[in-house]
C-alpha cells in the first residue's frame, strides 16, 4: 500500500489494518494515509462533536499541521465554537479552517424564506454544508471523517476506506468500529476538550435549530432533525 487510492483505483482494502490495536486501526489508517495522500489532498471534515476530538487527537499524533476544515453554518450552538477555540489552543500547529457558505443568513432568508430549515431542511443543509464540502473536497483526493458503524442503520456498513461518489474521492473512516463508551474513554483518559452540550444528552450535534437531546433509548443520531423522517445531512448520502 505504498501508492495513494485514488477514486478511480479504488478497491476494498479495508481488511488489510490490523483492528487488535488500542485504537481498533484508526491510528494505522491515519498514518498509512497521510503517508500516501500529499498533505494538500488530504483534508479532515470535523464536526468537532465527541468522535471528531478522539480523531483530531490521533491525527495530530501522526500529522502535526494538518489540515482540518469545519462547515460553519453560522447555525451552530455557542458551545461548538467554545470547543473549536479550545482545541485551537490545545494544539495550536493544527490548520482548522472555518469554512463558511456563500449565503450569508440574511442573503438565504432575502433568496428562499426565513427558517428554511423548518421548511426545506434539506434544501438548508444543501446550501450551507453539501456546498461548501464540495468546494473544499473538488481539489482533494482523500478526506477523513468520524463515521462509526454503530451511530445508525445507515453508517453501519462503512468501511476504513471508502469510494465516495458523491464527492468522487476517497472517504476514510478511521473509527467505524469504535463505541460510544470507547470514544468517551479515550476523551477522558486523554482529559481532552468536549462539546459541553454532550454532558446534556447531546451524542450528536449540528445546527442548533435541527438539534435536540435524546433519551437513553435513543441511538446518537435520534436527536437530528427530530419527526422530520431526516437522518442525514447530505454529506454522507
Amino acid at each position: 500500500m505504498s501508492n495513494a487510492v485514488t477514486y478511480e483505483e479504488w478497491s476494498s482494502i479495508s481488511d488489510t489494518f490490523p483492528v487488535d490495536d488500542k485504537t481498533k486501526g484508526a491510528l494505522g489508517v491515519l498514518e498509512w494515509a497521510y503517508r500516501v495522500y500529499p498533505e494538500n489532498q488530504i483534508v479532515y471534515a470535523s464536526s468537532f462533536g465527541a468522535e471528531a476530538i478522539v480523531l483530531i487527537d490521533l491525527i495530530q499524533q501522526v500529522k502535526h499541521d494538518a489540515h482540518i476544515v469545519f462547515l460553519d453554518t453560522a447555525l451552530h450552538f455557542p458551545e461548538t465554537y467554545d470547543v473549536i477555540k479550545k482545541i485551537q489552543e490545545k494544539f495550536p500547529t493544527l490548520r482548522i479552517e472555518m469554512k463558511k457558505p456563500e449565503l450569508s443568513l440574511d442573503e438565504q432568508r432575502e433568496k428562499f424564506g426565513s427558517a428554511l430549515w423548518k421548511r426545506d431542511p434539506n434544501k438548508c443543509c444543501e446550501i450551507r454544508k453539501v456546498i461548501p464540502l464540495r468546494e473544499t473536497l473538488s481539489a482533494k483526493q482523500a478526506w477523513i471523517s468520524g463515521l462509526r458503524r454503530e451511530q445508525s442503520p445507515t453508517r453501519a456498513n462503512t468501511e476504513f476506506v471508502n469510494k465516495d461518489d458523491k464527492f468522487k474521492n476517497i472517504k476514510l473512516c478511521p473509527l467505524i468500529h469504535w463505541t460510544w463508551d470507547e470514544v468517551w474513554d479515550y476523551i477522558r483518559e486523554k482529559d481532552l476538550p468536549y462539546n459541553q452540550l454532550h454532558d446534556q444528552n447531546y451524542p450528536s450535534i449540528g445546527c442548533f435549530p435541527c438539534t435536540q437531546p435524546v433519551g437513553d433509548d435513543g441511538d446518537s443520531r435520534a436527536g437530528r432533525w427530530s419527526g422530520s423522517g431526516k437522518t442525514e445531512c447530505g454529506l454522507h448520502t
